[in-house]
């Protein structure tokens, strides 16, 4: 990983100074920026970093229909609006997505990575295309997926449990090539999930329904405090 770059940066800066044609050499800094770790970038967007990964699948007619509750054309027509020409009248860099960082630091979470690059991680590119009788082509390109599954985090009990749980074989840890495309699948399903709320017009009463809390009363917060 970048930590192990940076050793060897830092030896072989430290040799660079003992040659004479460099003995005036002064060193400002380890990092100068220019290796864009932990910031998502054109550079990291353009040549890649970590794993690149790509997961696609489609999506039939009828499944569109009972379970998302909207059309392949609705899906597509917002991924466009939404996806391409916002994200892009944003400015954004790697953001044509709806909620990608969202999968991204919860894995990360999970399973002991360095959540200080999921801004890099979640930079994907989502496309939606209608496709023979009413169904629907879907994608997720994701450049700069940055895992490993040894080291840090992952040492901990419960991240590396939640690895093991991720791996096909008993008591074994998943690999980090095999990481990084469990993120892509979960970020196409959490696209796909999104952006049929959205057109259906559930995202805001599916929040108010699942993701808040009761009012605590008066009773329970006194019986709270004994």
């Amino acid at each position: 990983g970048m930590n192990m770059i940076s050793k060897g940066c830092e030896k072989m800066l430290q040799f660079l100074k003992t040659v004479p044609t460099f003995e005036d050499m002064v060193v400002l800094s380890l990092s100068g920026n220019y290796c864009v770790d932990k910031k998502p970038s054109a550079m990291n967007w353009i040549n890649n970093r970590g794993y690149s990964v790509s997961c696609d699948v489609i999506l039939k007619c009828d499944v569109i229909k009972s379970v998302l509750k909207t059309s392949a054309g609705a899906l597509a027509e917002l991924n466009s609006s939404k996806n391409y020409v916002g994200s892009s009248l944003a400015g954004c860099i790697g953001g044509n997505n709806a909620h990608a960082s969202n999968i991204v630091a919860g894995i990360f979470l999970a399973t002991g990575q360095d959540i200080a690059q999921a801004g890099t991680s979640s930079m994907s590119l989502v496309t939606m295309e209608c496709v023979d009788e009413g169904d629907l082509y879907v994608s997720v390109t994701m450049p700069c997926i940055e895992v490993g599954t040894v080291g840090g985090g992952t040492s901990l009990p419960a991240q590396k449990n939640n690895l093991r749980l991720l791996s096909s074989e008993e008591d074994v840890t998943i690999d980090a090539a095999l990481l990084a495309q469990v993120v892509c699948g979960a970020v196409l399903a959490g696209e796909i999930s999104l952006l049929a709320a959205l057109c259906s017009g559930d995202l805001v009463k599916s929040h108010m329904q699942l993701n808040r809390a009761p009012r605590c009363t008066s009773k329970e917060i006194v019986k709270t405090d004994k």
